[in-house]
């Protein structure tokens, strides 16, 4: 038989589908010895057969389930009518027996919480917590039972059910169980964060507390008193002007009452009821594996804990040990590319590149430099590298950890800073030479040179092989390729950053501004990167003849994009030029660092929006004009330098030399990226013929599948291992990867999951003023166009395009862009880089950007100084 009635003690984690979440929390803290006040959940199963006595649910439900979300006006009716049509149901006699017997067994003359607890709550991954009602100091049978309807009814309030839509949970899959429990009279209640909800700190415990029942701080009346404990010391404590309380009434229910004014500022624990309750905390973490939530209350002096359920909203960590304390960095926020990775995309890069350096969390993958920066060099030396060539941010908080105690007082292992040196003496003799000895202008043949060599070495590897072996080739050519880059690229590349800061204190120091830096920066030579953004808008030219195949690409579908174009007029034409442009560049894409990413020549209509967007905001030829005066710009920039300094002595000869430097080495920036790119396209064409085998075999559902495993689960698949385990690990790691996606990755936090932040520019901005990092200069006003995607961008003449990052994927849409405010990046990201070269204002490094700033609002864009300003709204 099923039950109907469970109590406390006989209920566990596994029970979770009967008695809901905080049944099952309760039950597992009851059987595990904790101070739990008594009693019992009314099952799933009491619910379904509730639900089954009225002739009108399934009607309703349907209804339900193909409800619009967005529509709050039936949302709200539909859900009236459920609501009412449950609490005047009539629970049947032997479900309302088996009630009252469970009843008198923990006690009638006690009361009664009784609160909802739904099937789908408290979830490591969702939190349905507080969408269904709870009631307070029930008594009596007869409101006892009226309650227990009321939170069945709850199941469906317009909250609860706008959630379940909006997160794709079928309405008819999620039960609900009711957990009733002995009332505790406390004179203190409060909720414990065994780590800390605001910065992440997994080793602090967050304690906030008030007098009477909790209900007065989750309701928000009260401010609650803040306590915080790390490693059994108390190391903060706020205490707020607690107004009111709320407490039970004899006969029932709950009245708020105001505080007499010397309780009012009083503390509301003690330091002894402080540690206790954090050490309690710690115990009830490591029950359940996880940080929690707990809801507790004090009466007498006794601590009763009477919730827990696990903290949804934390970042989850990396698989390493939270002491001694490290920092971590975002590859993602570095790499202009802060979206969820896929498994099989985070494999590959953890492949080329240190796995003991580059750690995965939450679908990102996390840099972990702290070695270096324990040594003295590395703690000078490398805030200083993030705050000029990735982003200020990353600088100010990395700056912040490094200078605490705990940081300091750890050594670096033996020996680091001697293999260090072995290591990156060569390199940086091959630094030195590209600086001060070596012509610069041979630097984009050498470098070119290399990536041929290395393309066509890969490509040999992988072919004539297959299976496993050709797998196995596959890894062996991406462990090679991070060491490759970094011996043979690095030191070409390294210059151009190096050479535009001794330019940028050589011109303040010579001439008291850097502001021919700027232009100094334009139309770099040999960019290969800015050379693809210049075929796009070569493309866009061919189409403006071409009026059927602007019609046809507006339309175009992936699957049959190059077939389509042979049905119209001058289709033919363009895609002889577009298969051009596909043999150089078809291996890129938005977010190309990850493997899994479909690239242009995957999804050709990717390009389409750069195509059309550049015919509307860009005249025809311009974007060559353009690029020619600004190489004419930066000449005469650099004439005007040089003059500055004279033509002879050693002055000249070292501005000469760096000018040189920075404009030949900038023109080879992005060939490290570019040849990763190739060498990850082709790895991923191996990839792929493989996953189409498997599909053959029945191993794999689809080809896409393959995606979400790693390289080593692959190569083990390939092989005949754990095959029929495969689709049952596709589909849990899907499900991790939409959790992933609805994660914001922090730029910087520290092995015990802090998220640091730094402290806030400190210089004089406009009021409401956006601040970031001023990346490009120039000051511009227009409208703004929030682009998430590229794919779906839709940039007209004059346009300001704000995104959450760019890389050279998004290249195409600069050349349509006034001007650019991005989330992430810093002064020699991506977009910073290119805003510069082509001459258009940017500021980077700006939280939340395309969220505060609306689509069609008129902005100003400040890029002297790294603010955006807001001046209507686009319907003023």
């Amino acid at each position: 038989m099923k039950s109907h009635i469970l109590f406390f003690e006989q209920v566990d984690r596994s029970s979770l589908r009967y008695v809901g979440g905080k049944g099952a929390n309760l039950g597992e803290l009851s059987k595990a010895g904790f101070p739990v006040p008594g009693g019992f959940c009314v099952t799933t199963y009491a619910y379904q057969d509730f639900i089954a006595t009225s002739p009108e649910m399934d009607t309703l439900l349907n209804e339900l389930n193909e409800l619009d979300p967005n529509d709050l006006t039936q949302l709200r009716k539909l859900g009236e009518r459920i609501r009412t049509h449950l609490q005047q149901l009539e629970i049947p006699a032997r479900l309302r027996n088996e009630i009252i017997h469970a009843w008198e067994t923990v006690g009638k003359e006690h009361a009664y919480a009784v609160r909802s607890s739904a099937t789908a709550e408290d979830l490591p991954t969702a939190s349905f917590a507080g969408q269904q009602d709870t009631y307070l100091n029930i008594r009596g049978q007869d409101e006892l039972l009226r309650h227990i309807r009321k939170c069945w009814a709850s199941l469906f309030t317009d909250r609860a059910i706008s959630y379940r839509a909006k997160n794709g949970f079928d309405h008819r899959q999620v039960y609900l169980s009711v957990v009733v429990q002995r009332m505790v009279n406390p004179e203190i209640s409060g909720i414990l964060f065994t780590a800390d909800p605001v910065n992440g700190n997994r080793q602090v415990v967050s304690i906030d507390a008030s007098f009477g029942l909790g209900e007065a701080i989750v309701s928000g009346m009260v401010s609650a008193d803040l306590y915080k404990v790390k490693a059994g010391k108390i190391i903060h404590k706020n205490i707020s002007e607690k107004k009111i309380a709320i407490y039970s009434l004899p006969e029932g229910g709950t009245v708020k009452k105001d505080l007499p004014p010397d309780q009012q500022t009083k503390h509301a624990l003690t330091d002894s009821q402080i540690l206790r309750l954090a050490e309690l905390g710690k115990r009830i973490e490591k029950h359940f594996g996880s940080p929690q939530d707990i809801e507790f209350c004090i009466e007498n002096g006794k601590i009763f804990v009477v919730q827990s359920r696990p903290i949804t909203s934390l970042y989850p960590l990396p698989d390493i040990s939270q002491e001694p304390l490290r920092v971590m960095f975002s590859f993602g926020h570095v790499q202009m590319m802060t979206d969820a990775m896929k498994p099989l995309g985070l494999s590959v890069l953890r492949t080329i590149f240190p796995k003991t350096v580059f750690l995965e969390a939450g679908g990102r993958l996390f840099v972990d430099p702290t070695e270096v920066l324990r040594t003295k060099p590395g703690r000078k030396i490398l805030p200083k590298a993030f705050h000029h060539l990735v982003d200020e941010a990353f600088s100010r908080a990395i700056s912040e950890v490094i200078q605490r105690p705990e940081f300091l007082r750890v050594p670096p292992k033996p020996g680091f800073m001697k293999s260090a040196r072995r290591f990156m003496a060569p390199i940086i003799k091959e630094v030195w030479k590209n600086l001060w000895k070596r012509d610069p202008k041979l630097a984009k043949s050498k470098v070119e040179s290399y990536i041929q060599k290395k393309w066509t070495e890969v490509r040999e590897d992988l072919q004539g092989v297959s299976g496993a072996e050709r797998l196995e080739a596959v890894q062996r050519q991406l462990g090679h390729l991070g060491k490759d880059v970094l011996q043979n690229l690095f030191p070409y590349v390294i210059c151009f950053p190096i050479s535009f800061l001794l330019l940028k204190k050589t011109l303040i120091r010579w001439m008291g501004d850097d502001k021919e830096l700027y232009q100094l920066n334009k139309s770099l030579p040999g960019n290969i990167t800015s050379e693809m953004g210049l075929q796009i808008g070569d493309l866009a030219d061919l189409v403006r003849e071409l009026p059927e195949v602007e019609e046809y690409l507006k339309h175009a579908k992936d699957q049959t994009f190059h077939e389509g174009l042979l049905n119209v007029h001058g289709g033919e034409r363009f895609q002889r030029a577009f298969d051009d442009f596909i043999a150089k560049y078809g291996h890129r894409c938005p977010g190309e660092i990850d493997l899994t990413r479909p690239r242009w020549r995957e999804a050709p209509t990717q390009l389409v929006p750069a195509i059309l967007g550049h015919m509307r905001s860009v005249k025809p030829k311009e974007h060559r004009q353009k690029f020619i005066l600004g190489e004419q710009e930066a000449l005469e920039a650099a004439r005007r330098m040089m003059d500055h300094a004279g033509r002879s002595g050693l002055k000249s000869k070292w501005l000469q030399r760096l000018i040189e430097v920075y404009r030949h080495m900038g023109g080879i920036r992005e060939h490290p990226k570019y040849l990763l790119t190739l060498i990850l396209d082709e790895c991923k064409k191996a990839i792929v013929a493989e996953a189409e085998e498997l599909v053959k075999k029945g191993v794999l559902h689809q080809t896409e599948d393959v995606f979400f495993l790693t390289l080593d689960e692959l190569i083990q698949l390939s092989k005949g291992e754990f095959q029929q385990n495969a689709s049952s690990l596709v589909a849990e790691r899907k499900e991790e990867y939409q959790w992933h996606q609805t994660l914001k990755p922090p730029r910087v936090m520290t092995s015990e999951g802090e998220i640091v932040t730094g402290s806030p520019r400190k210089d004089e901005f406009p009021e409401g003023a956006l601040v970031g990092t001023p990346a490009s200069a120039g000051v511009i006003e227009g409208k703004a166009r929030i682009v998430l995607k590229p794919e779906n961008a839709h940039l007209n003449e004059g346009e300001i395009l704000i995104a959450p990052h760019t890389d050279p994927g998004w290249t195409p849409l600069f050349q349509s862009a006034k001007a650019l405010v991005t989330e992430v990046g810093g002064l020699m990201t991506h977009g910073s880089v290119v805003a510069r070269e082509y001459g258009i204002p940017a500021v980077v490094g700006v939280d939340d950007a395309t969220k505060k700033i609306k689509d069609g609002q008129m902005i100003r864009v400040d890029g002297n100084q790294g603010f955006v300003e807001i001046l209507r709204d686009k319907n003023e």
